[in-house]
């Protein structure tokens, strides 16, 4: 499969008053495109820190990052934000929704950023939200919602602009055992449509689903 992000020796250094601490260190990573990847570690092992600066929301302190053969390293935040609209879908722990906005307008809202027209937003949006059944909810407002129904939301806001990579943030943490599966399992059928899909995860249950398996602890990967 080809290669889509190669990471080279990353480290991410902050500076508490004198002092600087490190969270990672000397991270070397391959992700191919398609590939079905989680990256899991205990908490405080900084796993969503590594998911931000895959996602092109962070940078490191040091770092080689070559996205599709492109060092992201050599490229201004504005290139690093085009390449990120238009490649990576995120879905949040904390799903990210604007309160009193309708189902449809919050789906819509990464294709105002790509200047589709309106048109065009309201039928990819309305295509997203039936892709994760919520054909029926399309005005609802996150209030009206179940979690679980408002966890499908983020997933179709992530889907709409048709990215190569879901980057997924601890996606059952505040779900039933019966409705986590039914996440994993259309993870499974997104990546079988040729996404690639990086979730960030403390839960084996959540691991198994994935065909590689990253783990992190003391700021390293451990392969």
């Amino acid at each position: 499969m080809p290669n889509l992000i190669k990471l080279e020796n990353i480290k991410k250094s902050y500076i508490v008053g004198d002092q600087t601490i490190d969270v990672l260190k000397w991270i070397d990573l391959e992700i191919n495109e398609w590939e079905f990847i989680s990256i899991t570690g205990q908490s405080g092992s900084w796993k969503s820190t590594l998911m931000n600066i895959i996602g092109m929301l962070d940078n490191p302190t040091s770092w080689n990052y070559y996205f599709n053969n492109e060092n992201v390293a050599d490229i201004t935040d504005d290139e690093q934000a085009l390449i990120r609209r238009k490649n990576i879908g995120f879905i949040f722990q904390s799903y990210n929704l604007i309160s009193r906005t309708s189902a449809i307008k919050q789906v819509m809202m990464p294709l105002i950023y790509q200047w589709v027209p309106w048109k065009e937003r309201i039928k990819r949006a309305t295509e997203a939200l039936n892709k994760v059944w919520l054909w029926d909810k399309l005005n609802s407002l996150p209030n009206e919602l179940s979690g679980w129904q408002q966890q499908r939301i983020s997933i179709a806001r992530a889907l709409v602009t048709n990215p190569l990579i879901i980057l997924w943030d601890e996606p059952t943490w505040a779900l039933d055992s019966k409705t986590g599966e039914e996440i994993m399992e259309l993870m499974m059928s997104l990546n079988n449509e040729w996404k690639t899909i990086i979730i960030i995860t403390h839960s084996p249950e959540v691991d198994k689903y994935a065909k590689k398996r990253i783990y992190i602890k003391d700021w390293l990967i451990l392969n």
